[in-house]
């Protein structure tokens, strides 16, 4: 049986690379969702504007289809702010496993304001931090702390991966 992890969380929390440092590590395929995104979608966060529900059910949609549609063991990145999102792409995979690289807004800010190669705005973070609902017990989340050497986030994950403890 092959594997499927989400890593989640806002823009600028580290999920791209932290998603390929871990596939690395595990021997993974790592997908990108930022690649999954409509071009419409990619055009509205880039002038600025945030996504609704309605404008992200066929970016989950493409991240369900990535994720039900793998032959290997599979990190992708993807946001899953809302428990409705992370509800919806486990329909493609009921073990779905979820890691939340946790991360304060400052920091998040700073990340923001230093990278300039993305299409997703500073201003935008408030709006995602406003969608994030943090994971109920009852699901199958690892979290870790975002602000951690990449190294140490990439070991507290495999080590929680290791000990079942998702």
């Amino acid at each position: 049986m092959t594997r499927a992890l989400v890593v989640m969380g806002v823009t600028a929390s580290g999920k791209s690379t932290l998603g390929q440092a871990l596939a690395r590590a595990l021997g993974w395929t790592f997908i990108e969702g930022d690649t999954l995104h409509p071009a419409a979608n990619i055009a509205k966060m880039a002038s600025g504007r945030a996504l609704d529900d309605q404008d992200r059910i066929p970016f989950l949609d493409n991240v369900a289809r990535a994720i039900a549609s793998r032959t290997t063991n599979v990190v992708i990145s993807c946001s899953a702010l809302k428990r409705a999102y992370r509800d919806r792409l486990r329909r493609a995979e009921p073990a779905l496993l979820f890691l939340l690289p946790e991360v304060r807004r400052e920091v998040l800010q700073r990340r923001l304001q230093q990278r300039g190669d993305h299409f997703m705005p500073a201003t935008l973070l408030d709006s995602q931090l406003a969608d994030l609902e943090p994971p109920r017990a009852d699901e199958a989340i690892i979290r870790i702390d975002g602000e951690a050497p990449l190294d140490a986030q990439v070991s507290a994950t495999v080590a929680a991966l290791t000990a079942g403890k998702v």
